[in-house]
């Protein structure tokens, strides 16, 4: 799950012009919280149960890339959580007070834990499998954990109690409903999945067999995005379970998806993948706007070598009509979405996690295999500030609603919390 996809979006309508047509994406805005309420009460709930898919590993880089020897010795953060004894792969942080972390790891095992001091709230405990999936519902009532093999678990932040739990298929990816209690997962058998929780009634929504690999729900809560291992793009409705649009063929991808979300208003859809290409896709429509194509900057493998690059993550910027694109090979891509073109490259000396945008400003955080958070000015391309304090690469990262606080997790078997607030920002 990715923090700061706030409710709402800029006002006016963006023109994107095409070779042949111009394709206009006006804003919708979102229903309120009751219509939502009425329409998801009313759901029809599929029951049946999928088996398992087969059994899938967990790799993390062995050899900690790009990791000086003397790393330690430097460190910016605030606070450490130290809970975990192995590599932590995901965080999340509580989206009403921003002052709880969740973080899942290696070792099996979630924690909830307070920013302010780094001590442990609670354990969320019974995994069996790496847990590499932790958030927070909307309004931080409920926190869900799921673990590779695909057990999920719910429980309540308040009373520190188990509320839920369901076995799926070895899990690829997790999120909340943006305005419900209600939980969508995607599973290696190709199938996504929905429950209201408490309840658990549960509806599944077929893909091809093959990984769902990454999904998205819209910012319209009716609608979500997944994108699948065989390259194939699907925007379904959540209500009757039926899939708007798929994307297959030239308007898919060639390789597996990595990565999927969507602008403040949910107009625009934006996949990556290990193709290297990054897709606009009108969610309304389901067609393509544009392909940002990354000419890569090292030199081609040789023959009978595999890529090494990928689309590792995307994101939209709130205030400009910009997005970020962030590559294995270490490459921060700014494109400008209104005339279609690489506005900047910010080059990383190693492969960048992850990327995150400041929620009312132009700055795009990014956390890399070397260990590092960075701040990039998406305007001018240049890098504002670097924090460090992890000895291994940074798997996962969030950032705070007013943008004063990041949290790391690391191959390292900590979290870190640092202050990024600056006076001049």
């Amino acid at each position: 799950m990715e923090p700061g996809s706030g409710e709402g979006g800029a006002a006016g309508a963006l023109h994107f012009h095409g070779d042949e047509e111009i394709i206009e994406v006006v804003e919708l805005g979102p229903p309120g919280p009751d219509d939502l309420a009425n329409e998801m009460d009313d759901v029809d709930f599929d029951e049946e149960a999928v088996e398992g898919a087969g059994e899938q590993a967990w790799e993390t880089e062995e050899e900690d890339e790009g990791v000086e020897d003397g790393m330690e010795a430097q460190d910016d953060s605030e606070v450490t959580f130290s809970e975990h004894s192995a590599s932590v792969f995901c965080v999340s942080l509580d989206p009403t007070t921003n002052t709880l972390a969740v973080t899942g790891g290696e070792d099996d095992k979630a924690f909830v834990w307070r920013l302010s001091d780094g001590e442990r709230l609670f354990e969320c405990s019974g995994h069996k499998d790496s847990v590499t999936c932790a958030g927070f519902s909307h309004d931080s009532k409920f926190v869900a954990t799921g673990d590779m093999s695909g057990l999920i678990k719910v429980w309540q932040v308040d009373t520190k109690e188990e509320i839920w739990s369901f076995e799926v298929g070895d899990l690829e990816w997790m999120e909340w409903h943006p305005q419900a209690h209600i939980l969508l997962a995607g599973t290696a058998d190709g199938n996504s999945w929905m429950w209201k929780i408490p309840s658990g009634e549960c509806k599944t929504f077929q893909g091809p067999s093959c990984p769902a690999t990454c999904g998205r729900v819209l910012p319209d809560g009716k609608r979500a995005v997944v994108g699948y291992e065989d390259g194939t793009v699907r925007i379904w409705d959540l209500k009757q379970g039926s899939s708007l649009h798929v994307l297959k063929g030239q308007d898919g991808h060639q390789g597996p998806l990595t990565c999927v979300t969507s602008n403040k208003d949910g107009s625009l859809v934006m996949t990556g993948s290990v193709d290297c290409h990054a897709k606009l896709v009108n969610s309304a429509t389901g067609k393509v706007v544009c392909v940002f194509k990354m000419e890569s900057a090292t030199s081609k493998p040789p023959a009978g070598e595999a890529e090494s690059n990928s689309v590792e993550s995307l994101g939209f910027c709130n205030v400009m009509p910009l997005a970020a694109v962030g590559y294995l090979d270490g490459t921060l891509a700014i494109y400008d979405i209104s005339t279609q073109s690489l506005r900047q490259r910010c080059q990383h000396e190693s492969g960048i996690v992850q990327l995150l945008w400041e929620d009312s400003s132009a700055v795009v955080y990014t956390c890399s295999l070397d260990g590092a958070v960075r701040l990039w000015d998406a305007r001018s391309g240049k890098m504002i500030s670097e924090y460090r304090g992890h000895s291994a690469e940074i798997l996962d990262f969030a950032v705070n609603k007013d943008a004063s606080i990041v949290v790391t997790t690391s191959g390292d078997h900590q979290a870190k919390v640092f202050c990024v607030q600056r006076p001049d920002r």
